[in-house]
């Protein structure tokens, strides 16, 4: 239905993290600058924090991109429900190895430590990006923290960056988590950036971005916190109530009907709780943070 009315030729706002559904916001983009200067670097570990929603996990599909566009190999493992005693051999799933390389009677951690020492023998480097590691069983903890404390040269040219959540970054035992250059913070969008996420979006798939008017993208910010995962599926759900009821466009109230329902009583975030004036005062402009942070890592 939703496709139909508004004449686009696929979903603009994907619940998949795919490389067309991301969106570079000031946020993002000033992580990035951040993770490419750690590669660059070499730096050994750092860690992504921001609040559940805020997209680290897509954020990472996309470092994965630009790291390996430095010219390191890079890898992306997610640590979400993953059982004791699995994460090295899906680590080394991902990484390109020969068939002999990957049949080779050893163990497991010696095929890793080959691969790294070989990529360090081409002076390449290594680039390990650990989705949810607050949710890391502690074998895989022991593991990383190996790779990132050890004093072996084979190990100097590796660097792991993990994600987690604000909330629960303190389950990172301190002995891995101290070890982090530096922690980097991914911020919600501001109103700025939701309205141009939300062109974007529906341009990308035939749409028209007039059918979500600039007050409407507005409220859409205010309501969905600046949090990308909820900006889209509160978008969606917009899209489709504003189709059921033969509107035009998406005009504010539909979005506030629909947020209503989806919370009717207690929110899961304090910002959805702000007034307006302090959701504005929370996601107004901040766009001299990235000229900065691009100028501070160049």
């Amino acid at each position: 239905m939703v496709r139909d009315k508004w004449n686009f030729t696929a979903n603009p706002f994907e619940a998949t993290l795919t490389p067309a559904s991301f969106y570079c916001g000031q946020p993002q983009e000033e992580v990035l600058a951040r993770l490419e200067w750690i590669c660059k670097e070499r730096q050994r570990f750092t860690i992504v924090v921001g609040v559940e929603g805020v997209g680290k996990s897509h954020l990472s599909t996309t470092a994965l991109r630009r790291v390996s566009g430095l010219g390191a190999e890079t890898v992306l493992l997610s640590m979400r429900g993953m059982p004791e005693g699995d994460w090295l051999s899906l680590l080394l799933e991902r990484f390109p190895l020969d068939y002999a390389s990957r049949c080779e009677s050893i163990p497991d951690w010696q095929k890793l430590e080959n691969r790294l020492r070989e990529n360090r023998l081409m002076e390449r480097a290594t680039v390990i990006l650990v989705d949810d590691i607050d949710h890391a069983p502690a074998d895989a903890i022991a593991g990383l923290e190996r790779l990132v404390t050890s004093a072996e040269p084979r190990f100097s040219w590796t660097t792991v960056v993990g994600t987690a959540t604000t909330s629960s970054v303190e389950n990172i035992p301190p002995t891995l988590r101290n070890q982090a250059a530096m922690r980097v913070h991914l911020d919600p969008w501001d109103i700025e950036d939701v309205s141009s996420f939300l062109s974007t979006a529906i341009t990308r798939v035939g749409g028209d971005p007039a059918i979500i008017p600039s007050a409407t993208a507005n409220t859409i910010a205010r309501f969905a916190g600046g949090l990308p995962r909820l900006v889209s599926r509160l978008t969606h759900l917009s899209l489709a109530a504003a189709a059921g009821e033969g509107l035009s466009h998406v005009d504010a109230s539909t979005v506030e009907r629909v947020w209503r329902e989806l919370y009717p009583e207690n929110t899961p975030y304090d910002s959805f709780n702000r007034t307006d004036s302090a959701h504005d005062a929370g996601l107004g402009p901040t766009r001299s943070r990235v000229r900065a942070v691009r100028k501070l890592f160049e």
